[in-house]
């Protein structure tokens, strides 16, 4: 089993930032990518930024230019680094894990609890 454990998220006024964190332990092989996604009341989750073990990096159209996704693959952590966020960002967060248990297994999706974002105007 995987264990998602997510920090940062909080009440913030329009134009403030936030840093979201996602540590990831436990049975854990290797690390494809990590990510965070979001979703507000009564819509779909959707896709905010993902990063590959070599750094390669994946935006929502509606953050590029405000957040910031990185990763510390030596702490098996990512994190989203979220400047002038606006009401519209209010949603909770979900840290994501694309990986594999073991070399004999496939890979596998793991999900943190979720951590709310509320922007206020």
């Amino acid at each position: 089993q995987v264990q998602l454990e997510e920090s940062g998220g909080g009440l913030v006024q329009a134009g403030e930032s936030l840093r979201l964190s996602c540590a990831a332990s436990g049975r854990i092989f290797y690390i494809h990518a990590m990510g965070w996604y979001r979703q507000a009341p009564g819509k779909q989750r959707d896709l905010v930024a993902t990063i590959t073990g070599g750094g390669t990096t994946n935006y929502a159209d509606s953050v590029k230019g405000r957040f910031t996704i990185s990763r510390d693959n030596a702490k098996n952590t990512v994190y989203l680094q979220m400047n002038s966020l606006r009401p519209e960002d209010t949603a909770v967060y979900y840290c994501n894990l694309d990986y594999q248990p073991s070399a004999f297994l496939a890979r596998q999706a793991g999900w943190g609890q979720g951590t709310q974002v509320t922007v206020s105007s």
